[in-house]
């Protein structure tokens, strides 16, 4: 069954439903597995999931936004958060906060969008708490992603997008990875994703407030730094290149 149609038999609308298929296959299409289609039969599975939710936005003034997904998906919620800052771009520099924002899936397909039509950004969100310390505890914090898209005249953004978990949720849903594999990546060196993971769970929970969210910053570039970094890559793969 095509992605599309899956998504329209759990109970999403036409337009939802498209969106949301374009954001599992290119995840597919990118060696993304863990948050492609396989994705579909989980989604149909979250509690409370309300098909027919819409995201809002409740404060927007220069410089800052703040939206809510009041019921809808994460995914959701980032593409009307998305399509917002594609349709009045900031003039500088614009801080967007979601609250009640999950799950948000393959934050680097967001940034890219972003990127692609000429803009900066970075963008993380938080999930269920999955990752404790390496020196063992409670998990404290999500796998908790960091997306960064920098765009370029060349027409390849930049964007580099690195969960802070040895391996996803996605992974474990598909059977790739076992749930003891749900662990800060980095081995010896572990704590490192572990401070990141936790100091994006603080920085999300203060700005978004009880509940999953995601914050976003978006902002116009002032020079092209990825034509030259390519040259001097010569041919070394980069971020987000296929």
């Amino acid at each position: 069954m095509r992605a599309y149609d899956a998504l329209r038999e759990i109970g999403f609308a036409e337009t939802a439903a498209r969106t949301l298929a374009d954001h599992f296959e290119d995840a597919d299409r990118r060696g993304r597995p863990g948050h492609g289609v396989s994705r579909i039969p989980w989604l149909g599975t979250l509690p409370d999931l309300d098909t027919r939710a819409e995201p809002c936005r409740v404060s927007s003034r220069p410089g800052y936004e703040r939206w809510d997904g009041n019921g809808a998906v994460g995914y959701l919620t980032l593409a009307h958060i998305v399509g917002a800052q594609l349709a009045d771009p900031p003039e500088q520099a614009r801080l967007v906060v979601a609250s009640h924002c999950f799950p948000t899936g393959f934050l680097g397909y967001w940034v890219r969008r972003l990127a692609e039509s000429g803009l900066a950004a970075a963008l993380t969100a938080t999930s269920p708490p999955r990752l404790a310390s390496p020196e063992g505890g409670p998990a404290l914090a999500g796998t908790n992603p960091l997306a960064l898209a920098v765009p370029s005249t060349d027409g390849r953004p930049l964007v580099a997008d690195v969960s802070m978990g040895k391996v996803t949720y996605g992974d474990v849903l598909r059977g790739d990875a076992a749930e003891e594999d749900l662990v800060p990546f980095g081995g010896e060196q572990a704590h490192k994703a572990f401070a990141l993971a936790v100091g994006l769970q603080a920085l999300v929970d203060a700005l978004a407030g009880e509940g999953f969210g995601a914050v976003l910053l978006v902002a116009r570039p002032e020079s092209d730094p990825v034509p030259g970094l390519r040259a001097r890559a010569a041919g070394t793969r980069l971020p987000g290149d296929r």
